[in-house]
């Protein structure tokens, strides 16, 4: 590797809204995520639903006609 023109690798903390940390090493430093491995419905098998403004409702009620759901 050439001298000089490379970024910094330091180590960094990766911490998640459900208090998950990870530590690290980046070029970007530490930083804060919203979801990480150990809360996405992906990995955990669990789902979440997040409702604003009713939209699951609507979208259940628009689709339950059309296909004979609850």
């Amino acid at each position: 590797m050439k001298k000089g023109i490379h970024p910094e690798y330091k180590p960094a903390t990766i911490t998640c809204a459900c208090g998950n940390v990870i530590e690290t090493h980046s070029t970007r430093g530490s930083f804060s995520v919203e979801i990480c491995s150990a809360c996405h419905p992906f990995f955990t098998g669990k789902q979440k639903l997040v409702d604003s403004a009713g939209r699951v409702e609507r979208f259940k009620k628009k689709y339950a006609k059309r296909y004979g759901g609850n």
